[in-house]
């Protein structure tokens, strides 16, 4: 079967369209998981429509949620839970453990040279550590 026929019998099961409400993000979500625990098995129509739905889904999700940006000290929190750290882990990015607790407090502010090891320690952008 021919791509282009076998992607019209897919949209005629699931019909790619702008996402409105939280019934179609759902179903979209849905069907998203179904081609995604078969992705190995997956066709290239197949994957075109993932394709397809992600993009609807990112764009409602986009225009309905509205995500409040971590703080500095909140990504350093997330990502030492991530690394399974504890504060005495970033002596090495303070200077002494009680900056790294005056830190983590919110006592103290993050230095240019705190952002930067910081970068280097998690491997991301230093950006990430700006308000």
């Amino acid at each position: 079967m021919s791509l282009a026929v076998e992607y019209k019998q897919l949209i005629a099961e699931v019909p790619p369209k702008v996402i409105h409400t939280e019934e179609e993000n759902r179903l979209y979500i849905e069907k998203i998981e179904d081609l995604n625990a078969r992705w190995n098995d997956l066709s290239q129509a197949e994957r075109d429509l993932y394709d397809t739905l992600c993009v609807l889904v990112e764009d409602f999700e986009k225009k309905s949620y509205q995500i409040r940006a971590a703080s500095p000290i909140e990504v350093i929190r997330e990502l030492m839970a991530a690394n399974g750290l504890r504060q005495k882990d970033l002596v090495g990015i303070f200077e002494t453990a009680s900056v790294a607790s005056e830190v983590l407090k919110g006592k103290r502010d993050l230095t240019t040279d705190h952002i930067r090891r910081l970068g280097k320690r998690f491997n991301v952008s230093p950006a990430v550590f700006l308000q």
